[in-house]
C-alpha cells in the first residue's frame, strides 16, 4: 500500500473504532433493505426495524443512482444514530465516505478489505461475504475483515443464480471459528433465505448471528418480525 493510498483514509479515531466494534461484538440481527421505494415508507420501516431489534440494517439497492443512494444512507445514519445502532453501505467505498458509514461490506468480486480499509480509514467496520470454508477462512485471518457472512445458507431470489450452500457450511464456519482463541474470534453471520421457521435450524448449525432480508422487509409488521426474529437468538 502507497502513502499515497493511504493520504485518502480520514484519521484515527480510537474511541470512534471502539464504540462500533463493541455495538459489532453484541450484534445478532443483521437486515438487508433497499430503499422502500414502492412502499414510500424507508424512515417509518428503519425505525421499526432498529425498534424490534436489528442491530444493524444495511441498504442494498442496486436500482439507485447515487444520489438517491446517499440520500437513503442519509436517512438510514439518522434512525440509525437515534436508536445507537450501526448502518451499513453495500459495494460504493466512494458512497461510504461520504455518508460516514459505520459499516462497509465487500462481496468476493468487490475492493478487497485492504483496499477499502486504505480508503475508509481504520475506524469503519468492514465486512466480507464467503461462499465456501476457504472463503471463510481467509476472512477470518485477514487483519481488516471485522466480521465475515456465510451463504446463502438456502437459495434465495436477493442472490439470483447463486447456489446455497447448505448447513453444512455453517457447520465447517463454527468449528473453523471454535479453533482460534476467543480473544481472536471474529464475529460472523450465516445469511440466505433464513426466516423464523429456519432459525433453529442454523443456531443447531452452529451460528448465533444471522442476516434476514425479506423475513422483515416483507412483512406485515416489520417491528413485529424483528422481535421474533431477535428474541430467538443467543444474547
Amino acid at each position: 500500500m502507497t502513502q499515497h493510498t493511504r493520504a485518502f483514509a480520514p484519521p484515527a479515531d480510537p474511541a470512534l473504532r471502539r464504540a462500533r466494534t463493541e455495538k459489532l461484538a453484541a450484534a445478532r440481527l443483521y437486515v438487508c433493505t433497499d430503499a422502500r421505494t414502492r412502499q414510500g415508507d424507508l424512515e417509518e420501516f428503519l425505525h421499526a426495524a432498529y425498534a424490534g431489534g436489528a442491530d444493524i440494517v444495511q441498504l442494498r439497492d442496486k436500482t439507485l443512482d447515487a444520489d438517491a443512494e446517499i440520500a437513503a444512507l442519509r436517512v438510514l445514519a439518522e434512525v440509525a444514530a437515534a436508536h445507537g445502532k450501526l448502518f451499513a453501505v453495500n459495494d460504493r467505498a466512494d458512497v461510504a465516505a461520504l455518508v460516514g458509514a459505520d459499516v462497509f461490506h465487500v462481496g468476493q468480486h468487490d475492493l478487497s478489505p485492504a483496499q477499502a480499509r486504505a480508503l475508509l480509514g481504520p475506524d469503519v467496520v468492514i465486512g466480507r461475504s464467503t461462499h465456501d470454508l476457504d472463503q471463510a477462512r481467509t476472512a477470518l485471518e485477514d487483519p481488516e475483515v471485522d466480521y465475515f457472512c456465510t451463504g446463502p445458507v438456502w437459495e434465495t431470489p436477493t442472490k439470483p443464480g447463486r447456489a446455497a450452500t447448505g448447513l453444512d457450511f455453517v457447520r465447517a464456519a463454527a468449528a473453523l471459528v471454535a479453533e482460534r482463541p476467543v480473544a481472536a474470534s471474529t464475529p460472523w453471520f450465516a445469511i440466505g433465505g433464513i426466516d423464523a421457521g429456519r432459525v433453529p435450524e442454523v443456531l443447531g448449525a452452529g451460528a448465533t448471528r444471522v442476516v434476514v432480508v425479506r423475513a422483515i422487509t416483507e412483512a406485515a409488521d416489520p417491528r413485529a418480525a424483528a422481535e421474533e426474529l431477535s428474541g430467538m437468538l443467543p444474547a
